[in-house]
């Protein structure tokens, strides 16, 4: 087998692991990495050959964009507090407490290179999370920060990865260059992201075909990643700022066309990419135990240390958080877990992924002066211990813990925010019609009729008890010239998507809601 064909078992995994995931309740990550770890030990099966740096460029930007398109600057904006706690304080936390166990059990290993183990080890994945949280039907509000957790933590991560291993290189280390390295580097991704983005929403008006901007847009990620790559800034946080930017664009506009096709677009290259970082993962083993030989089993003990550290502080982090934030406040106003069942699911779905992945196999082999990466192996094993861990314990068991703490989501809430959405954008799509039939005189009194009782029983559907009149009195008028009524309905559901996007950018509503129901408007556009 060559590295094409095993490239496409890896990608036809990625596709079949769906339905047999969602067949056996188990997270398509979870699956993926399994299969990867078996085709590893298979010999007719050759190691992976993909240069360390670019599993990164290539795998995070696609995912890191797919992932932000689901959600919006404003969610980020409420659960600031909650993505702050973990995705900056407890990353470095974590990395901390990772380096001085280490450095306690190898005690000649140098600091730095310790805080490098910790610092790839410290960020929960974003997809592996939300993939199996948004299964089980957890609350909005868990997923929501999950899922912001898990885009910002790699930017922390990275950073104190990429000083810790140049003290490691050069042997010199600044504590304030670290602290000016890392502002620095999220100043610029900031600043270029947000231009990248503002740059690529001016061009895409321009591009009359959906496909066109959908190709475009394809583009666009990869073009933060490495422009902020090239300034020495954080690829990570110029890919979502960029994303976030041509999200908030994209719902601004009325192209329903662009979002269907984007949308479809997106789920398939995110269905792909991840199913390959995972099927990845399991096949870097063989690499990992082609680069220790024998030895990689006397270090499975500081392996097994390193990851109770890791899963024992993340529960100890959770638990003071709730404490701290529910102890000061009377309504629940913030993203955090409102009870300790909730912070044990949280908890338990804090699973690594692809990131730590690459950061490990991306260590360098020697330093500046010849001398081999200290305890590079030991870091490598330490580091596959921790996300095999995290992958194929927690991730098969969270179920059970979420059935173990009766936490869910409460789908009575949901139905009625969705109601009342569906209300609102009716209410003025109706209300567009009526200006319209005011505004023209050449519109006969059948089709406008028509018109309203299409309208009016979508209306009845979302809010019965204020809409039984208006269907009696218009609901079963005929239908006439076709194309002057499509003319006037396109108008109308324009109307009722600006509603909905006013709802998504006021924050009233959570964007994936609002983005369903778009969804449902733009097919209602598309149909002829």
């Amino acid at each position: 087998m060559d590295q094409l064909a095993l490239l496409f078992v890896v990608l036809f995994g990625a596709v079949l692991a769906e339905p047999l995931s969602r067949r056996i309740g188990l997270a398509p990550a979870v699956t993926m990495t399994v299969f990867g770890c078996v085709l590893a030990v298979i010999p007719a099966v050759p190691n992976i050959r993909i240069e360390p740096k670019l599993i990164l460029p290539l795998v995070l930007p696609p995912l890191l964009y797919a992932a932000a398109r689901r959600t919006s600057f404003r969610e980020f904006a409420a659960s600031w507090q909650a993505i702050t706690a973990r995705a900056v304080a407890l990353v470095l936390v974590t990395a901390a407490a990772v380096a001085a166990a280490f450095h306690a059990l190898h005690v000649a290993v140098p600091v730095a290179a310790a805080v490098a183990l910790g610092a790839l080890v410290a960020p929960p994945d974003p997809i592996a999370a939300t993939a199996l949280a948004s299964r089980l039907g957890l609350p909005r509000r868990l997923v929501s920060v999950l899922e912001g957790e898990g885009l910002f933590n790699d930017v922390t991560a990275i950073v104190v990865y990429g000083v810790a291993v140049e003290a490691v290189v050069t042997g010199h280390f600044s504590a304030w260059h670290a602290v000016g390295a890392f502002l620095l580097s999220a100043l610029i991704a900031v600043a270029g992201g947000t231009v990248l983005g503002w740059a690529a929403s001016r061009l895409m008006e321009h591009l009359d075909e959906a496909v066109w901007k959908v190709a475009f847009s394809l583009l666009v990620p990869f073009a933060a990643y490495g422009l902020a790559e090239a300034f020495e800034a954080s690829g990570v946080l110029a890919v979502l700022v960029s994303a976030l930017y041509l999200t908030e664009q994209a719902a601004a506009t009325d192209d329903s066309s662009y979002r269907l096709v984007g949308d479809s677009v997106w789920d398939v290259i995110e269905l792909l990419v991840s199913g390959f970082a995972f099927g990845l993962i399991g096949l870097e083993l063989a690499t990992v135990l082609a680069t220790t030989g024998t030895s990689w089993t006397g270090m499975l003990g500081s392996a097994a240390a390193v990851v109770a550290v890791v899963v024992l502080l993340r529960l100890a982090w959770l638990l003071v958080t709730w404490w701290a934030f529910t102890s000061r406040r009377r309504e629940h106003t913030v993203d955090e877990p409102y009870t300790w069942q909730e912070t044990i699911v949280t908890w338990w779905a804090g699973m690594r992924g692809v990131a730590s992945v690459a950061l490990a196999l991306a260590l360098p082999l020697t330093t500046e002066h010849g001398a081999a990466f200290p305890y590079r192996s030991e870091i490598m094993v330490t580091a596959f211990g921790v996300v095999l861990f995290t992958l194929l314990v927690q991730g098969p068991t969270l179920p059970l813990v979420v059935r173990w703490t009766g936490v869910t989501a409460d789908t009575a809430v949901e139905r009625r925010l969705e109601r009342e959405l569906m209300t609102r954008v009716l209410r003025a799509e109706l209300a567009r019609l009526k200006e319209i039939a005011g505004s023209r005189d050449d519109i006969p009194d059948e089709v406008y009729e028509r018109l309203r009782g299409a309208f009016v029983q979508r209306l009845a559907q979302a809010d019965p008890e204020a809409a039984d009149e208006e269907v009696l009195a218009g609901a079963r008028r005929t239908m006439r010239k076709a194309g002057m009524m499509r003319e006037i309905q396109q108008d109308v559901l324009a109307a009722g998507r600006r509603e909905a996007l006013a709802a998504r950018r006021e924050g009233a509503m959570p964007p994936d809601l609002v983005d369903r129901l778009m969804r449902r408007l733009d097919l209602r556009s598309e149909r002829p």
